[in-house]
């Protein structure tokens, strides 16, 4: 028995790369998947249906069961849909791995309203409009009584969490805010038996491939033996952890690369000063741009 079996899995941006090798993962293990992609570019214009039925197409040849779904998540009322989808072919839904996104990126200087908005609409609105319709169907299952078990898995990023990229500041803005939707939802939604958390992931796919110094660094390896570790595969073991009925975890972000794993920690209160009288512009000066901070 798969560490998935009988789990009814929702997996957005699962066309291609990273949300690809969770799509095929969780059917491996056992689970139920709706394939969600738009099937856009990387910038996310344009649409097709083709990366979505590949990968349904892929997992019912391997003898699992899979559906697609064309909808946009930034678009509530397609997020709405593709929540329904599911509870429609498979009679619930047990995870949610918000996985979506696309990139535009551009120096402050010359980054547009329209590439900010794109960029911010489909990561974090993306994932807030799936986990808001999804939210309504576990809070409605559990005011009936049911006994909820459910998942959801975000996915932030290094560049908005600890490792600021130059150059992806809507980027980076919308998966620190995914970051901080994980640590809300967490908070919020344990009474109705959901967990979430999030994952931080590196790994070579499309995106990271037009991202300057950052597609030659994670090439595949010359030796065909060797450890590929900026595979996407490398990811996907985690998220199905996280996925999975038994998983105690709720209110973590990883990050995730290779052969390594780590827990991400929020802002921290750090080293600080302090006053017994009001503050003046001198006295700060003095005690922050100076002396050193304890």
């Amino acid at each position: 028995m798969g560490a998935l079996e009988g789990r009814v899995a929702v997996i957005t941006g699962a066309g291609r790369g990273i949300g690809r090798e969770h799509a095929l993962l969780f059917a491996r293990e056992g689970a139920q998947v709706v394939i969600n992609d738009l099937g856009g570019a990387n910038d996310g214009t344009g649409a097709d249906q083709g990366p979505a039925a590949d990968v349904v197409a892929e997992i019912e040849a391997a003898g699992s069961t899979a559906i697609a779904n064309t909808d946009d998540v930034a678009d509530f009322a397609g997020a709405e849909r593709l929540i329904q989808a599911a509870v429609d072919r498979f009679g619930r839904v047990d995870v949610l791995v918000n996985n979506a996104g696309i990139l535009r990126d551009r120096f402050l200087n010359a980054m547009t309203e329209e590439e900010w908005d794109a960029v911010v609409r489909v990561h974090l609105k993306g994932h807030f409009s799936a986990l808001r319709h999804a939210v309504e169907h576990w809070r409605a299952r559990s005011k009936a009584g049911e006994e909820v078990n459910a998942a959801v898995i975000n996915t932030a990023s290094g560049s908005g969490v600890f490792l600021p990229n130059p150059g992806q500041a809507n980027y980076g803005a919308a998966k620190a805010g995914i970051a901080a939707l994980t640590l809300v939802a967490a908070a919020e939604l344990e009474r109705y038996g959901v967990r979430v958390n999030a994952i931080a992931p590196t790994a070579r796919t499309r995106l990271t491939a037009d991202v300057p110094g950052i597609g030659a660094m994670m090439a595949k390896p010359d030796d065909p033996d060797a450890f590929d570790a900026f595979d996407p595969a490398n990811i996907s073991p985690l998220v199905a952890w996280l996925a999975t009925a038994d998983c105690p975890v709720t209110g973590e972000v990883f990050a995730v690369q290779g052969g390594q794993i780590n827990r991400l920690r929020n802002w921290e209160v750090g080293e600080g000063i302090d006053t017994d009288q009001p503050w003046t512009i001198d006295v700060i000066a003095d005690k922050l741009g100076g002396a050193a901070i304890s």
